[in-house]
């Protein structure tokens, strides 16, 4: 009898334990491109918010279609937590210009100000995903990782997610409402 006491009051506890926090792995640095507007972009602009990150390039045949409309699906499950923030950065600034972005920013539905597609100079770029996301090249061979990247308010990398895995995505949304609940 004493046992089935104990149980029953150890049982609320168990649902009370906290998780432990996120990984923080490193700072992005800087960085200032532009947006499909054709508005520069700073990366300042967005600290202060949760932030997801991949790289595409519209012409893609392969993954980007499928990643594009992942991060739509994020978008949309965010959709009241307005300081999370999405951004694609393409591997082809060749032919991704502002128009080009904003034309693929419109077919997946992204919400301006919200959804951000961004490119610049090709060496900008190639700093950016290999020593800031460390996710390889932009070198013009338009291979490219298809992991999305979150960051939390003060641009610190706190998670990779495969978006080729079965849910991925649910553990991403799940670290965001994580990050969202941190004190910054």
């Amino acid at each position: 009898m004493r046992w089935l006491l104990a149980l029953a009051l150890l049982i609320p506890l168990a649902g009370c334990r906290k998780e432990p926090p996120l990984t923080v792995y490193w700072r992005l640095p800087a960085f200032q491109l532009t947006s499909q507007s054709g508005a520069p972009f700073d990366s300042k602009s967005l600290e202060g918010n949760i932030w997801v990150a991949d790289f595409i390039f519209t012409t893609c045949p392969g993954p980007c279609p499928r990643m594009s409309a992942q991060m739509r699906g994020v978008q949309t499950a965010v959709e009241s937590m307005r300081d999370v923030k999405l951004v694609s950065f393409t591997v082809d600034p060749k032919n991704d210009t502002p128009a080009a972005l904003a034309a693929y920013a419109s077919r997946y539905h992204a919400e301006p100000g919200r959804w951000f597609f961004l490119t610049g100079e090709q060496s900008a770029l190639e700093t950016l995903c290999r020593n800031g996301f460390k996710l390889g090249d932009v070198d013009g061979s338009l291979v490219h990782s298809t992991r999305f990247v979150l960051l939390d308010r003060h641009s610190r990398v706190r998670g990779f997610y495969s978006t080729s895995e079965d849910g991925a995505l649910g553990h991403l949304l799940h670290d965001i409402r994580t990050l969202e609940g941190e004190k910054y």
